[in-house]
C-alpha cells in the first residue's frame, strides 16, 4: 500500500509512535510518505520506501499569524496524487484531519485517499472543550474513513467531551528500542555516575506533566545520595530550575535536553518517574518497561492501561507526593522486589505493546478502509 503520515515532528509521544508506526511498514514493504513542516526527529534518512515531503510555510504580512493548515493541505494533496496515496493517516485531529479533508476535496473522485485520524490526547482533553476548536475536531472526525485512540480512556473521553458517536477503534502505542549507540558504562561516566540509581523522566514538560509535583516528590526520598533523577527534556527546563534550588537538589537533579537517542538512558534506568494530572497512554513509561525498568506513575487517564498496578508498576493517586515519594522510596530500597516488577514490565511490553502485536492492526485498519483484500 502507499501511505502518506502527517505527524508534528517534535518531541513527543505522538511524533515518536508516527515515525516508529513508518518505519515498521516501510519494513514491511509498504510505501510511506511523511508530510510535515520539518521532518520527524527520529525519522531515519536513506531508507528504501520511507520519503519525507516539506511543507512550505509563507510569513506573509496579510496574516497577523503564519497559517499551516492550507500549505499543508496543498502538500497532501499534492503527495496524493503523484505518488497515488491509498491512505492518509494524520496523528492529531487539528490541523492535521481538517487539513486532510480538505486535500482530498482537491482531488478528483478517483484519487482520493481514504482519511485514517489517530487522537493522542489533547485534541480532545484540551481542545475538546474550546468553542473555537471543538465543533471542527467533531468535523473532521466525522469526515474521516476511520478514527482510532490510543487508549479506552480516551476514547470514552472523545465520546463524553466531543459528543461524538461515529465508530472508534483502540489501538495502543507500542515501541521498538533502537540498539543503544553508547555502553551503559559511557553513558553513567558521561553523567557522572558513581553508585547511585538512576531515577527517570522522559517529557516534554507541558504542564500537564506536573514537573513541579516530580520534583517535590523527589525531594522527599531519602536517603538522597541513593540516586540521581535523570530528565531527558523535550521542552525547555529554565522554569523549574527555581524549583531544583528551593527544594535543595542542584545535586541530584540531571537535565538532557532533545536527546534523539533515548535507548542510550534508557538502559541505564532503575526506576521510572511519571506524575501527570492527565495522559492518554504515556509512551515514556513504555519505553522504560522495554528495558525492564518498572515506574511509580501517578493513576490518572491510561496510564492504567499501560501499568498494572504491584505487578509491572506503582500507581499513586495523583497529587500525592508523600505517597508517591514512599512508593519510590520502597523501590529503592527493595532491589527484589524492583527487579520482579521490571522484568513483568518487560514481558507485558513485549506482549502487548509491541510492533508486531500493533502494525498489523494498523495495516488491517488500512485495507479495510480502502477495501483492499488481505494480501
Amino acid at each position: 500500500m502507499k501511505i502518506g503520515i502527517t505527524c508534528y515532528p517534535t518531541v513527543g509521544g505522538s511524533g515518536i509512535l508516527a515515525t516508529a508506526l513508518g518505519e515498521e511498514l516501510a519494513r514491511r514493504g509498504h510505501e510511506v510518505h511523511f508530510i510535515s513542516y520539518e521532518r520527524p526527529f527520529r525519522l531515519p534518512v536513506n531508507v528504501p520506501r520511507l520519503h519525507f515531503h516539506p511543507v512550505a510555510i509563507n510569513d506573509y504580512d496579510l496574516f497577523k499569524y503564519p497559517d499551516y493548515t492550507l500549505p499543508l493541505s496543498v502538500r497532501m494533496a499534492e503527495v496524493s496524487r503523484d505518488h497515488q496515496l491509498d491512505v492518509l493517516h494524520v496523528h492529531y485531529a487539528v490541523p492535521h484531519a481538517t487539513a486532510a479533508i480538505l486535500a482530498r476535496s482537491m482531488l478528483p473522485a478517483e484519487q482520493q485517499p481514504r482519511i485514517v485520524t489517530t487522537l493522542h490526547g489533547t485534541d480532545t482533553t484540551l481542545l475538546g472543550y474550546d468553542p473555537g476548536y471543538g465543533p471542527a475536531i467533531h468535523h473532521a472526525l466525522t469526515c474521516s474513513d476511520a478514527v482510532t485512540t490510543v487508549s479506552a480512556y480516551l476514547k470514552a473521553e472523545t465520546q463524553r467531551v466531543l459528543g461524538f458517536d461515529g465508530p472508534m477503534e483502540v489501538i495502543h502505542n507500542f515501541f521498538e528500542p533502537r540498539p543503544p549507540r553508547r555502553t551503559r558504562e559511557e553513558v553513567r561516566r558521561d553523567l557522572g555516575l558513581q553508585n547511585e540509581m538512576v531515577l527517570f523522566h522522559s517529557s516534554n514538560l507541558r504542564p500537564l506533566k506536573r514537573i513541579d509535583l516530580l520534583l517535590e516528590a523527589v525531594a522527599r526520598i531519602r536517603p538522597r545520595d541513593a540516586f540521581k533523577l535523570v530528565i531527558l527534556a523535550g521542552g525547555d527546563f529554565t522554569p523549574f530550575t527555581g524549583d531544583v534550588r528551593r527544594l535543595g537538589l542542584e545535586d541530584r537533579v540531571i537535565v538532557r535536553e532533545k536527546v534523539n537517542d533515548i535507548e542510550d538512558y534508557l538502559q541505564i534506568a532503575d526506576l521510572g518517574l511519571f506524575t501527570s494530572e492527565s495522559e492518554s497512554f504515556c509512551l515514556s513509561i513504555l519505553e522504560a518497561m522495554c528495558f525492564a525498568c518498572p515506574s511509580v506513575a501517578s493513576r490518572v487517564g491510561g496510564i492504567p492501561e499501560v501499568i498494572e498496578n504491584n505487578v509491572t508498576g506503582l500507581l499513586a493517586p495523583f497529587g500525592d507526593t508523600a505517597a508517591f515519594a514512599d512508593a519510590v522510596t520502597g523501590l529503592i530500597r527493595d532491589p527484589a522486589r524492583r527487579a520482579g516488577l521490571g522484568r513483568a514490565a518487560q514481558q507485558r511490553a513485549r506482549e502487548q505493546f509491541s510492533a508486531g502485536v500493533i502494525v498489523p492492526r494498523y495495516e488491517e485498519l488500512y485495507r479495510r478502509v480502502c477495501g483492499f483484500a488481505r494480501r
